[in-house]
Order: C-alpha cells, then sequence, then structure tokens
C-alpha cells in the first residue's frame, strides 16, 4: 500500500494482489476465442444473432434519466448531451447497440471517454479483441493495452481514483477468470454448433437432391456382380450430369442390367430433424435470455401468449442488462461528475405497459400514503410546486389536510356526565 492510499484511508485486496503477481506488468490474454464466437455465433447462426439484436436494439431503445444524490431528477447535465452524440459518427442508440453487441459477443464491453479539460467530451465502444489487461500488483488492471494490426497503446489506468479512467471495462461474471467475463456463446456453444451442423445437413441434403446417401449394389445374371468399365464410366456419368445436384430433384431414375439403389445412413425421421433443431434452437435462446416464442421457434408453450413473453423478456433480460450498464458507466464518471446517477426510464417501455398501468391503479388507490410517498413508490421524485402552469398536480378541492379533520373530531364518545347530571335537575325542578 502506498502513501497516497494510506492518506486516504484505502487498503488493498490481499487475494486480488497475491493472484496478480504473477503476471504483473504482463498482458492477460482472455482464454476465449472472440473471433470464433463472432464468426459461428453472430455471423452464421440465426437463432444467436436474432438474440443479440433483440437484446442490444431493446436495450438501446429505452430513455435513460438522470438523478443527483438526493433522488431529483436532472433535465441539464453536460453528460447527458454527451450521451445523446457519444461521438460524430454515432448517437446514443448507435452507441449503446455497439456497444451491447460487442459485450453480448465476447461477455465484456470497453468504453472509452475522451476527456477535454474537466470534462468528457467523447465516448466510443472499443473491440474486445483488441484489449488486453496489463496486470497490476493491485489485483486489477493497470493498463489497457489496445492492439491494431501490430501496433499497441496503452491507457494508463493507475490513477489512484483520483482522476477520470480513460476506460470502463463491463463484464459478464467468469467462475474461471480473473480479468475477463464470460460470454453467453460460450455457454450455448455446444447447441449453436449442433444447430449449425443441422443446418449444414439440410444444404447438403438439398444439393443432393434431397435423398440421403447410398449405393449401386450389382445384382446381374449368373451370379455377375459387378460392372465393366465402359458400364461404369457411363454410370458414373450419368449420375454426375442427371441426377445429382438440387437442380435435378425429383428426376427419375431408370436402373439397368440388375442395378439395385441401397440406401445408406438415416433418414430424415430417423433423424427427427426438425424437432432436434428446433430443440437445440431453445437452448441458444435460453443461454441469452431471450422467449423462444420471440424468436420464432415452433413449438414453445411456454408462455401463454406473446404480450406474456416479451414481458419477461424486459423484466429478466432487458432492463437488468442495462441497469448494470448505466450503473457502471455513473459509477465511471464519478470522478468528473460527482453525485451522477443514471437509470433507464422504464416507463417509456410499451411492453409493460399494462403491468404499469396496474401499478399506478394499485398505489393511487393507497388513500394512507401521502402523494410524496406515492410518487417514491412508482419511481418518481418529490412533488416540487412551481410556478409553470404545466407544472402543477391539480386535485379535488372538496378535501382537506388530514391534520385538519383530526383537529376538529371529538373523541369523548357522548355527552359528558356532569352535563348530563345538569339537566336531570333542572327538569326535576319544572316539574
Amino acid at each position: 500500500m502506498g502513501w497516497f492510499d494510506k492518506i486516504i484511508g484505502r487498503k488493498d485486496s490481499v487475494a486480488a494482489g497475491f493472484a496478480a503477481m504473477s503476471k504483473l506488468g504482463k498482458p492477460v490474454w482472455s482464454s476465449r476465442n472472440y473471433e470464433a464466437f463472432a464468426h459461428e455465433a453472430y455471423s452464421r447462426n440465426v437463432i444467436a444473432y436474432s438474440a443479440i439484436r433483440m437484446i442490444a436494439q431493446n436495450a438501446a431503445a429505452i430513455p435513460l434519466l438522470a438523478y443527483d444524490d438526493r433522488k431529483n431528477e436532472i433535465i441539464d447535465h453536460p453528460f447527458l448531451k454527451v450521451l445523446k452524440r457519444p461521438n460524430p459518427w454515432q448517437g446514443y442508440e448507435d452507441f449503446i447497440d455497439e456497444l451491447i453487441s460487442f459485450w453480448r459477443i465476447s461477455g465484456n464491453g470497453y468504453i472509452e471517454g475522451v476527456a477535454l479539460g474537466s470534462d468528457i467530451k467523447e465516448l466510443h465502444a472499443l473491440r474486445p479483441d483488441r484489449m488486453k489487461a496489463i496486470a497490476g500488483r493491485r489485483g486489477y488492471p493497470s493498463a489497457w493495452r489496445y492492439t491494431v494490426e501490430g501496433k499497441y497503446f496503452d491507457f494508463d489506468m493507475e490513477l489512484h481514483g483520483t482522476k477520470q479512467q480513460p476506460i470502463l471495462h463491463v463484464k459478464d461474471f467468469s467462475p474461471i477468470d480473473d480479468w475477463y467475463g464470460m460470454s453467453p456463446i460460450e455457454a450455448g456453444s455446444y447447441a449453436i454448433d449442433v444447430h449449425n451442423a443441422a443446418s449444414g445437413f439440410n444444404k447438403a441434403l438439398l444439393d443432393n437432391s434431397a435423398s440421403p446417401s447410398g449405393a449401386f449394389q450389382v445384382e446381374g445374371e449368373a451370379g455377375a456382380n459387378s460392372l465393366t468399365k465402359d458400364q461404369f464410366d457411363r454410370l458414373k456419368s450419368q449420375m454426375t450430369e442427371n441426377y445429382a445436384g438440387a437442380k435435378n430433384a425429383g428426376r427419375m431414375m431408370l436402373l439397368e442390367g440388375g442395378l439395385k439403389w441401397v440406401p445408406m445412413g438415416m433418414t430424415l425421421k430417423d433423424l427427427q430433424y426438425t424437432d432436434g433443431k428446433n430443440q437445440v434452437a431453445r437452448e441458444i435462446a435460453l443461454a441469452f435470455g431471450v422467449p423462444p416464442m420471440l424468436l420464432g421457434i415452433a413449438g414453445d408453450n411456454t408462455f401463454s401468449n406473446y404480450r406474456e413473453a416479451n414481458r419477461a423478456f424486459h423484466r429478466q433480460t432487458v432492463i437488468p442488462l442495462l441497469c448494470r450498464l448505466l450503473g457502471s458507466i455513473s459509477n465511471w464518471v464519478q470522478p468528473t461528475y460527482p453525485g451522477l446517477n443514471l437509470k433507464p426510464d422504464v416507463d417509456q417501455i410499451d411492453a409493460l405497459a399494462d403491468e404499469r398501468e396496474a401499478a399506478w391503479k394499485r398505489v393511487g388507490s393507497a388513500d394512507f400514503l401521502t402523494p410524496d410517498e406515492k410518487r417514491e413508490a412508482l419511481g418518481y421524485s418529490a412533488y416540487q410546486p412551481t410556478a409553470k402552469p404545466g407544472g402543477r398536480i391539480m386535485v379535488n378541492g372538496g378535501l382537506m389536510p388530514i391534520e385538519d379533520a383530526l383537529d376538529n373530531t371529538d373523541f369523548s364518545g357522548g355527552p359528558e356526565p356532569v352535563e348530563a347530571e345538569k339537566d336531570n335537575d333542572a327538569d326535576s325542578a319544572a316539574t
């Protein structure tokens, strides 16, 4: 622990520092093959591609909200302007889409913050396969090395928490790696391989006239069980030109000379091709947290309807992922923008409209809650009266504060006993 850490009262983790000593000052290479994940899953598998695109696009479409330490909403803030236009080539939606896509493919996402003076001016999403951690003595990266075509640049991270760090690393949990996250593709890799193999089998089958492999068996007269060279060459030429390939599908074959076609391999019925492919497709969707119904996979009855599946997808996958990302960004920019807290605006999600309406009715009918408590229960800040006509909340004029009602309430339960006795004496005197 250095002198600066003694001043601010911070102590390093002994376990983390011990784990880093073996690779101190050296690049830590990822054990995952990002290029294979990108090619085999994202580029060649329609289920994995659709799942990643659906997560990234839905997350990017959710607006964000900014709050201060007192949970008051911030409308105008320098960092909100940066997020609206992170760099000259991207808007907020494109930036989040790209970042989450990288994150879902590799299990890691990287943001570079370009600072000018005391403010962050630009944000860039960096390719995960180009980033390498330089092990530091504290148990976390002392630098990140970005390599392109043999040339590299090191982003220094040893700033002791007093300045804005240039790189934000978001990652999924990995049980066997101290530096990098585990990709969802790795969990679904077997299912992706099987699905790709099934698609390849289907393509090869169509190229072969949709017929399984087989062989000709010679059953000639007088025990002849072979063809002459001329017969063999002629048969081979006819098969190649007239019967092989998808363009010759359905053409009838005329066999002569005692030839008999013997199928080899399993038939489509034996393989249960369609059911098996749908099953592994559901496993791929499960790895990414996307309900199979949303990906158009037939035979899935997990959800009663599409609306329920879409709501579960946002609640269980999109919103938690976006909350993690915005929370990491909020923590990352604290040295530059103290107290800034970013959250997704879930009230703008159409898939949660029914759920939101039910919550509003339930909280609105709770008469024992104050207006500010109701607003807090629904995720809003306390009401602040304003002179602006459109910023006021109108209430029923016949209502009165509960304190006034309590002050005017008689809790005696009946007339005073003394008063009753006086009335009785007056009645006796009159008689």
